[in-house]
């Protein structure tokens, strides 16, 4: 387990070392390891780091406005709005590698723009351990890591938590006197809905993933799980009222784990899976069943693509 109080100050001086006197940018996501990185460069260069949090419409719902609330303290927290821009260089695109690879250039290109807007040299960013193992192990590409295009703009990438697991990232944020709502809380894709969408990522299975994430992580909150989800997997017959309709149909999914490169599927009461369905598929006129998965890490990995 990492000394959390020796790294901050270690992180610090090294980001320092590696910025110098120039300004940089930190891609900021809300989840806890983009915040570690936000609060270590801050520390590192004050007024010449500029928070940016892009919003690709791949987001969980009120994601952005939990952002404008939670960083408002950052003056100069910039919030793009990217959302037909992702969109539309998602359409088409079936194959997970791939969707993965074009939304980590879509970060670039907007963090691009942002940069040159702030006369930023460097790009911070919360990577973590995991995210390289993953990516240089051939399992799945980030979209910070395996995900980037070959061409970057930038003088470099500083990534302060490269060596950290998630539970190390938590002990520093808490260490930082980071709020709760930041150190513990639960973790989202960096590709966001886009990976709990299988196949072509359209408006109607975002909305479908978004809606159905929100009661799963409302429902199973007393369960305190590493991470739960819904995915979009496909479609089925099914029956609302009397008419008979061609709905999506939306895993559930709820693990524990340390660290996010083994997990186990959690046991959930069935009473609580059935109000799980019964919220979705009666907020969602498109839905027509919902499955729980059972599947550990491995075989299966925590999200679905």
């Amino acid at each position: 387990m990492v000394d959390a109080d020796a790294f901050v100050g270690e992180a610090v001086a090294e980001i320092d070392a590696e910025i110098g006197d120039a300004n940089a940018i930190i891609a900021l996501s809300g989840g806890v390891d983009s915040s570690v990185a936000a609060a270590l460069a801050y520390e590192a260069v004050g007024d010449r780091l500029t928070p940016v949090y892009v919003d690709t419409g791949l987001m969980r719902k009120g994601e952005t406005e939990a952002i404008r609330e939670t960083f408002d303290y950052m003056e100069s927290l910039r919030i793009v709005e990217a959302g037909d821009r992702f969109l539309d260089r998602l359409e088409g695109v079936t194959d997970p590698e791939e969707k993965r690879k074009v939304i980590g250039e879509g970060f670039i290109r907007e963090f691009e723009r942002e940069a040159r807007a702030a006369d930023a040299d460097y790009l911070v960013q919360g990577t973590i351990y995991p995210d390289r193992i993953e990516s240089e192990g051939g399992i799945k590409s980030h979209h910070n890591v395996g995900g980037l295009p070959e061409v970057i703009d930038f003088e470099g990438i500083v990534e302060p938590v490269r060596d950290l697991y998630k539970d190390e990232v938590r002990e520093v944020a808490r260490a930082l006197g980071l709020e709760e709502i930041v150190s513990e809380r639960m973790p989202f894709p960096g590709p966001g809905l886009a990976v709990r969408v299988i196949g072509e990522v359209t408006e109607e299975k975002l909305a479908v993933a978004r809606e159905a994430t929100h009661v799963v992580e409302d429902e199973l909150e007393a369960y305190d799980p590493w991470q739960a989800l819904a995915a979009v997997i496909g479609k089925a017959t099914g029956v609302k009222g009397d008419n008979r309709v061609h709905g999506w149909v939306v895993a559930v999914r709820s693990v524990e784990s340390r660290d996010g490169m083994t997990a186990r599927a959690q046991e959930i009461d069935w009473e609580t899976l059935q109000r799980i369905q019964s919220r979705i598929t009666g907020q969602l006129d498109n839905v027509s069943r919902v499955v729980y998965d059972v599947t550990h890490k491995p075989p299966a990995t925590i999200e679905y693509e």
